[in-house]
C-alpha cells in the first residue's frame, strides 16, 4: 500500500543524472557510494538508503518529494495531510529495501542461529552419553519436542519471518498473524507494526536461549538420581516453563508496544 514505485524513482533518477551532466561514477562519487549502487537504482533493482535522500536530491536540484513521487511537481500544488503521510510512509520502507543491509542482516542471522544450533546438537549428544553412563537412558519424547519446535521457530523467525506487517494491522484490531503454516494468536493483544519488531526480536532470543538451555536442563533432570516421579514432574516443569516463555513475554512485549 505504502511501497514507492521503483520504476517510477529510477527513470526519474536518470534523467535528472542525464540533465545535470553527471555519470553515475560521478553521482557515485558525490554520494560516496558505488557506481552499481546507482545503476540499480535506476534500474529498479533496488533503493537507495534514507539516509542518501536529502543529499540526492540537493545534487539533482528537486525536492525529496519530487525523488519519492518519480516526477517534477508544480510548485504551486499543495499535499494534504493525507498525502504527507503516504509519503512518509514510504520513506521509510527505504531502508528496508537496501540489500546492503539485507546481505549484512543474513550474514549475522547465519552466524548467530547456526553457531547457536551447533552448540545445542553437541549439548544433546553430551546429554545421551551421560544419561546412558549413569544408566537413566535417552531423554524423554518432550525434549524432542522442545528442541524440534526451537529448531523450527528459529529458522521461521531468523530467515522468513516478514520484518514489516501489511498496512490493515495498523487500520483494523487484529489479534492474530498469519503466514502460510504458520499460525499465532494473542487474544487481548493486537498486532500492528510498533509492536511487531519488538516482538519478532523477542522470539529470535527465545529460540536461541531455548536451544541452549533446554538440552542443559534436561541433561540435569536425567542424570539427578531423583527417582522416577521426581524426573518426570522435573521435566513436565521444563515443558511449561518452556512454553510459558514462548507466549507470556510475547503478550506483555505485545502489550507494551502496542
Amino acid at each position: 500500500m505504502f511501497e514507492l514505485d521503483k520504476s517510477a524513482f529510477g527513470t526519474f533518477l536518470a534523467e535528472r543524472r542525464k540533465e545535470k551532466g553527471f555519470t553515475q561514477k560521478e553521482l557515485a562519487a558525490k554520494l560516496f557510494v558505488s557506481d552499481k549502487a546507482v545503476s540499480k537504482w535506476e534500474r529498479a533493482l533496488s533503493m537507495p538508503d534514507i539516509s542518501l535522500l536529502i543529499p540526492l536530491a540537493e545534487i539533482l536540484e528537486v525536492s525529496v518529494t519530487e525523488l519519492l513521487e518519480g516526477q517534477k511537481l508544480n510548485s504551486a500544488s499543495k499535499m494534504n495531510p493525507e498525502q504527507v503521510e503516504v509519503l512518509v510512509k514510504k520513506a521509510l520502507t527505504l531502508s528496508e529495501d537496501n540489500p546492503e543491509k539485507r546481505k549484512a542482516r543474513l550474514k549475522k542471522s547465519i552466524t548467530l542461529f547456526g553457531g547457536c544450533s551447533i552448540l545445542a546438537l553437541l549439548e544433546l549428544l553430551i546429554g545421551i552419553l551421560l544419561s546412558s553412563y549413569a544408566g537413566t537412558g535417552a531423554f524423554s519424547s518432550s525434549l524432542i519436542v522442545m528442541e524440534g519446535l526451537s529448531f523450527i521457530f528459529g529458522i521461521y523467525f531468523w530467515f522468513f519471518v516478514k520484518e514489516k506487517l501489511p498496512a490493515y494491522y495498523d487500520e483494523n484490531e487484529i489479534s492474530a498473524y498469519n503466514d502460510g503454516i504458520f499460525d499465532m494468536n494473542v487474544p487481548g493483544m493486537r498486532f500492528n507494526n510498533s509492536n511487531w519488531p519488538h516482538i519478532v526480536r523477542y522470539l529470535r532470543r527465545w529460540t536461541l536461549i531455548s536451544l541452549i538451555v533446554i538440552p542443559v536442563l534436561c541433561t540435569l533432570a536425567s542424570v539427578i538420581p531423583l527417582g522416577f516421579w521426581f524426573s518426570l514432574a522435573a521435566q513436565n516443569i521444563i515443558l511449561a516453563a518452556y512454553l510459558a516463555g514462548l507466549f507470556v513475554p510475547v503478550w506483555i512485549v505485545g502489550k507494551k508496544y502496542e
